[in-house]
């Protein structure tokens, strides 16, 4: 497989002392006695390429988590909410999310088509806007997800309170959630496919399979933070006789 060599960088130059030969780091045959010590070029740029995507790498973990969180409690908004759709059809739990993969299904040909040759014309960037700017404009709309969430979760709970029905089913329309969800997919199609396309151009070929994984790192430690928040949220609040922030009965907690 041909491999892209890398040229060498200022970047990180401390690095760059990996690479420096001194007396006995070479056999009689060119060959590094001890690997460890003593590295290639290409390799020094491949631990850089590593090390520049951590600043993008660890915001797209705050981003997921809020998808995370967002996906785990709009079951739960959902589950307090009227879900009828005429006088027969009830709308599934689990079938809320369908929204935001609609969304991302509706607007990627949008963007493609029309969005991108609009803003090309405009910023004379190959791609409309960089990868980068469309990572960010991902993370606004995740923000912008969880604060409609918050409203929508406090007209829910007004509403519960001055209804006070006996199954804690409030008389709200489950369809109230679809702003944030919507506002998610959107997030989805700027945040994850910019995160994989940046990815991608960061590395040389003979890492693709490391830029690939990175997004499946990325939601993975988004879990680990989300159920940190949570566990979190139930240590501190919920004592001394007050209600836990996030308890199994919405109504009871305070999502909003």
């Amino acid at each position: 497989m041909f491999v892209s060599k890398l040229p060498l960088t200022n970047e990180f130059r401390v690095l760059n002392r990996a690479a420096l030969i001194t007396d006995g780091d070479l056999s009689d045959e060119g060959v590094p006695n001890d690997k460890r010590r003593l590295c290639s070029i290409q390799q020094i740029e491949e631990a850089k390429c590593l090390l520049r995507i951590i600043p993008v790498w660890a915001s797209g973990i705050i981003c997921f988590t809020s998808m995370s969180q967002q996906g785990t409690f709009t079951v739960a908004q959902a589950l307090k909410m009227d879900r009828h759709l005429g006088p027969t059809f009830k709308i599934p739990l689990g079938s809320m999310s369908f929204i935001s993969m609609i969304t991302i299904g509706i607007f990627i040909p949008i963007y493609d088509r029309i969005l991108v040759p609009v803003a090309r014309r405009i910023t004379r960037h190959e791609g409309g806007i960089t990868l980068l700017q469309r990572i960010g404009i991902g993370m606004v709309f995740s923000i912008l997800s969880m604060i409609v969430a918050g409203l929508v979760e406090a007209r829910r709970r007004d509403l519960d309170n001055a209804h006070d029905l006996p199954d804690g089913v409030s008389p709200m329309s489950v369809m109230w959630l679809a702003p944030q969800l919507v506002l998610m997919g959107l997030a989805e199609a700027f945040n994850i496919i910019g995160q994989i396309e940046f990815y991608n151009k960061q590395f040389p070929e003979n890492m693709r399979s490391i830029a690939n994984s990175l997004l499946s790192v990325t939601m993975g430690g988004a879990s680990y933070l989300s159920s940190a928040i949570v566990m979190i949220v139930h240590a501190t609040t919920g004592k001394h006789g007050r209600p836990d922030w996030l308890a199994n009965n919405i109504n009871e907690g305070r999502v909003d």
